[in-house]
């Protein structure tokens, strides 16, 4: 590089250099990566993350560069990896622990619940617990029963949890590496049927936990998604723009706490708001932010807060699953039926 170059032309040249298009599933690795390289308390295990690289590849790579102490496997026991994630959390550690498959977690609830949200009141802040649990979650994989599971509403409603879930590289990548470095313990939600999308990923870019932001900016119509919902969301607003509404969308990001200024700021300024997500609509996290919205925006909604969720019933085999998740289709029914005066 020339001596002669400006201090911007070099701050621009690092920030390319920054920028990589990578899948999901490779954003999260480079954030496992960073997070080991930088901080000798992270360390990685679960079931197959060694070796094998996990079965989504996402700690793939881990082992070889940074040893078995750092990264490695454990018994197919959830509750003891939650347990010994407990313990070295107590104890200065900060680890992150795969649960493979969102069902697979069940096992290990009690554990969850009882002491990984517990501990920090139980103790007065005393003991924090800074561990992730990322849980590999929802359908469009063609998956079988026990591995389409959307449980985020379970770990939602439990106090002491914060909940994130990425719809793009980019924020795969950022709020991992948010989520690692929290003093709190965080479920971190992988939308499986996303890993193996693409997107560009800056290693700059610091993300907060516990904000949500607007992924398309729109003036008649709000949609709120999270995790694997916003494609389908931003789908939709696309095909709602061929007949002339203009559809915002907001992505919510981190599920508790829920970030009510960015929601709420973006549906007064539509005045219509429809929520959409995986999971069965019933006491559903999608029904919480269908509540705030109704409760919160009242006098500036134009009609009632609609939601577009999957059915109440167990998750539909593979062949049968593009019925239950919600589609671009059911999005713009929803839309339609806003009380349109045209």
């Amino acid at each position: 590089m020339s001596a002669m170059l400006s201090e911007d032309a070099v701050a621009t040249e690092a920030t390319v250099a920054a920028v990589q298009t990578m899948t999901m599933a490779a954003a999260l690795n480079l954030a496992l990566a960073d997070s080991l390289a930088e901080d000798p308390s992270v360390l990685i295990f679960g079931e197959d993350v060694g070796a094998l690289g996990g079965v989504f590849r996402v700690t793939d790579g881990l082992t070889a560069r940074f040893g078995e102490a750092r990264c490695f496997d454990t018994p197919l026991a959830e509750s003891g990896i939650i347990g010994s994630a407990v313990g070295m959390a107590m104890n200065g550690m900060r680890p992150v622990v795969e649960m493979q498959f969102d069902a697979f977690a069940y096992p290990a609830f009690e554990q969850i619940v009882s002491h990984v949200a517990k501990m920090g009141n139980r103790t007065k802040g005393v003991l924090r617990l800074p561990m992730v649990i990322r849980i590999p979650f929802g359908g469009g994989i063609g998956g079988v029963e026990h591995h389409c599971d959307s449980s985020e509403a379970y770990y939602a409603h439990t106090p002491g949890l914060t909940v994130v879930s990425p719809s793009t590289p980019q924020e795969a990548y950022s709020l991992l590496r948010a989520a690692i470095a929290s003093p709190d313990p965080v479920v971190f939600m992988e939308p499986k049927k996303l890993y193996w999308s693409k997107g560009p990923v800056d290693t700059s870019v610091v993300a907060s936990l516990g904000r949500a932001a607007v992924a398309r900016e729109g003036s008649d119509v709000t949609l709120i998604a999270y995790g694997p919902s916003v494609q389908v969301a931003l789908e939709a607003a696309a095909v709602a723009a061929e007949d002339g509404r203009s559809v915002q969308v907001v992505d919510v990001r981190t599920l508790t706490p829920f970030d009510d200024e960015t929601v709420m700021r973006a549906v007064k300024s539509t005045g219509r708001a429809v929520v959409i997500s995986e999971a069965p609509g019933f006491a559903s996290v999608a029904s919480e932010i269908q509540a705030r919205v109704s409760e919160q925006c009242f006098e500036h909604l134009e009609a009632p807060v609609r939601k577009v969720t999957g059915f109440d019933i167990p998750f539909a085999p593979p062949k049968l699953e593009h019925w239950f998740l919600p589609d671009v289709d059911r999005v713009i029914d929803a839309i339609d039926s806003l009380h349109w005066e045209d």
